[in-house]
């Protein structure tokens, strides 16, 4: 049997990554995150700091910037991507794993033994968690939690060819309101279900 790759988007605020590290804990299995930026760096030869930056840097859709880098070598952002890519196949291709946004689904999106999952949750929800469980000092959160998931939204629609968010670019959708705990249940049950397929 061909063993299961999670992958886990997620809304800002929504519980996406606890649920993704107790998810690789309980099923005993390997949790990539913060990781992928040191894998890239390493390969790239920039620093930590550089490559999260590089995560975070809006980039554009203008038809000159477009035009510009098909003459050219690759943005950093786009030499990043590319790099975190490759990082993200080979894990996938070796062990089973979770993999926490990055647009995995999407580079994964042609192996039958990948569980492409979305966590969102009601926006009060989200802010309530971000000031009492991330410690977010913010005057205005509500603004600051969409701004996030904005930021998120726009590095996936550049990479990819779907849409984040979009239930249909993934093969699991849950609302975490009904709590971590169940949303962990839900998705295990899921990858045992996607496992007996393969």
């Amino acid at each position: 049997m061909k063993h299961v790759v999670i992958t886990i988007g997620r809304e800002y605020g929504s519980g996406g990554r606890i649920v993704a590290q107790r998810l690789a804990e309980e099923m005993g299995i390997t949790f990539y995150d913060k990781q992928l930026i040191a894998e890239v760096a390493k390969r790239t030869g920039f620093s930590e700091n550089f490559v999260r930056d590089a995560e975070h840097q809006r980039p554009t859709n203008s038809f000159l910037y477009d035009l510009y880098c098909a003459v050219q070598a690759p943005s950093l952002p786009d030499q990043m991507f590319i790099a975190q890519a490759k990082i993200i196949k080979e894990a996938a291709a070796r062990e089973p794993c979770v993999i926490v946004g990055r647009c995995a689904d999407y580079i994964l999106r042609e192996e039958p033994h990948c569980l492409r999952t979305f966590i969102y949750a009601p926006l009060e929800q989200r802010v309530r968690r971000a000031r009492e469980e991330y410690g977010v000092e913010e005057d205005d959160l509500e603004r600051f939690v969409v701004k996030q998931d904005k930021s998120r939204a726009s590095y996936y629609n550049y990479f990819s060819t779907g849409r984040w968010g979009d239930s249909r670019e993934y093969d699991l959708c849950v609302n975490s309101r009904i709590g971590i705990d169940a949303v962990v249940e839900i998705i295990k049950t899921a990858a045992g279900h996607l496992a007996e397929k393969l």
